[in-house]
């Protein structure tokens, strides 16, 4: 389905409108949650705000908005649904390719398909093969230029709410490219087999591409991106960053309006409210304390990736990467730990299955295991000690 949309002019205006959703989205969040129900009818209103449509270039009708807004919009989003908040982030990180390595002809063609609704999904991971980036889908090139796509793909978010998937295959000498392959393609089938403890709403099930044509020019060469300094990765890993802080944010202040609510005082503190009690305020200011610093490393992180994207250097894109791998590290204890906080200071009551507070949990536990804190934190650790720049294979 394509819904009509606005074209947001700028920032601010994106601002005020990712916290205007997040306040429609958070009602129905637990439930849809608690019953997996697909969030359709809330990714065309997402759609029809014009969001997904912020980083569209100027130059294409776009507002082109700051990675520090676009991380903002996505931690305001998360703190309602992190799963709904999830979906797009594959778009986002598509929309960077062709910014990057598309044609004029294919810029024009998709910055204009973005502008009208269209969706990106994604089908990038593969399950079996020896890790993350043994891509096996091939792209086999035809005698009249066109392509022909076989493989299967699995983890594809956003895939099955999409109008466009992106495919990342390898051609025949082995780089790496992505072939841009509408929804309803024949030979294209996406699975809605996901059935993960969390994010249970964004269908990152399996894509399967069976003798998929694709023209010639639906194909972009991403094995070039990664030949110069780059930030494809630092975007992509920010917007995980800021699902985190977001899952974080709305896991606290579920457990504040609990335990404002609907906590009884433990007996020995001598209080006629729960949050009057000296333990649970210390406790609240320690969670508080961490949230903050993870938010601020999230400005932080995508201020570096904005000065780096007005100067692309080796160093710009380095320090942009570390900037990144800091809040991704931090953010994903932050969030694991302050979902399981929300049991710890809102009592027994608070396990309760109808409640679905694990729900925050659960989110944080899952979305945290896309890739490992420890490679981040690594990374981070050469670069502070021996000035070793990041890697450039998209992850950073």
């Amino acid at each position: 389905m394509t819904v009509t949309t606005h074209v947001i002019a700028d920032d601010a205006e994106a601002l005020r409108t990712a916290a205007a959703l997040a306040e429609e989205f958070r009602a129905g969040a637990a439930g849809r949650d608690a019953s997996r129900t697909l969030p359709h009818a809330e990714l065309d209103r997402l759609t029809a705000t014009g969001l997904l449509a912020v980083t569209v270039p100027a130059a294409y009708g776009g507002a082109d908005v700051r990675a520090e807004t676009l991380a903002e919009i996505f931690r305001l989003l998360a703190t309602a649904d992190p799963s709904l908040a999830q979906i797009p982030q594959s778009h986002f990180a598509y929309v960077n390719v062709l910014r990057r390595q598309g044609t004029e002809e294919q810029r024009k063609f998709f910055f204009g398909e973005l502008l009208a609704g269209r969706r990106f999904g994604n089908a990038q991971s593969e399950a079996g093969t020896r890790h993350i980036q043994d891509i096996r889908t091939r792209l086999e090139p035809l005698p009249d230029g066109s392509y022909r796509l076989d493989g299967v793909k699995h983890y594809a978010t956003g895939a099955l709410f999409a109008h466009w998937i992106p495919v990342l295959a390898r051609a025949a000498n082995e780089d790496l490219h992505v072939a841009f392959v509408p929804r309803d393609a024949a030979g294209v089938t996406v699975v809605d087999d996901w059935d993960g403890m969390g994010q249970r709403t964004t269908a990152s099930g399996t894509v399967r591409l069976d003798a998929v044509a694709v023209p010639a020019d639906r194909v972009v060469p991403h094995h070039l991106t990664f030949e110069g300094p780059q930030l494809h990765g630092a975007v992509a890993q920010l917007l995980h960053a800021a699902i985190d802080v977001g899952i974080a944010g709305g896991a606290l202040a579920e457990a504040v309006e609990f335990v404002r609510t609907k906590s009884r005082p433990w007996f020995e503190s001598g209080f006629e409210r729960a949050d009057q009690d000296p333990l649970l305020i210390q406790r609240f200011g320690e969670l508080a304390i961490q949230l903050r610093a993870a938010e601020a490393l999230l400005s932080a992180a995508g201020r570096s990736v904005d000065a780096a994207s007005a100067d692309l250097t080796d160093d710009s894109a380095a320090e942009a990467s570390v900037a990144v791998a800091a809040v991704r590290a931090f953010a994903a204890g932050v969030a694991v730990d302050t979902g399981s906080a929300v049991f710890e200071v809102s009592g027994t009551r608070s396990a309760l299955d109808a409640l679905n507070l694990n729900r925050h949990w659960r989110d944080a536990r899952t979305h945290t295991l896309h890739d490992p804190a420890r490679w981040k934190v690594q990374h981070v650790g050469r670069y502070v000690l021996n000035g070793t720049r990041p890697p450039r294979h998209g992850l950073l």
